[in-house]
């Protein structure tokens, strides 16, 4: 089974507790629902998750099903929450 490693960002950071954890998964899928299993005691994971945007391998995944992005040995996935903020 691939591994690789997933990296949370600003909110997601705060959300896990973390920066970053090791992922053992096929897809992207099963990579984040092994995080909210690991992470099911921390209230706001699931939550700030689900309003998160994901690069795999420094590529953009969109509205792509997780089911189909398929993730790599030694690959990264990227958990961007929605920043404040910008330019207008």
């Amino acid at each position: 089974m691939p591994s690789g490693m997933i990296r949370y960002w600003a909110a997601a950071k705060a959300a896990a507790g973390i920066t970053e954890e090791r992922y053992e998964a096929h897809t992207l899928a099963e990579a984040l629902a092994e995080a909210r299993r690991r992470h099911a005691g921390r209230p706001d994971f699931d939550r700030v998750l689900g309003l998160c945007s994901f690069l795999v391998d420094g590529e953009p995944v969109g509205k792509r099903d997780h089911h189909l992005v398929r993730l790599i040995e030694g690959g990264t996935v990227e958990v961007l929450p929605p920043f404040a903020g910008g330019s207008r």
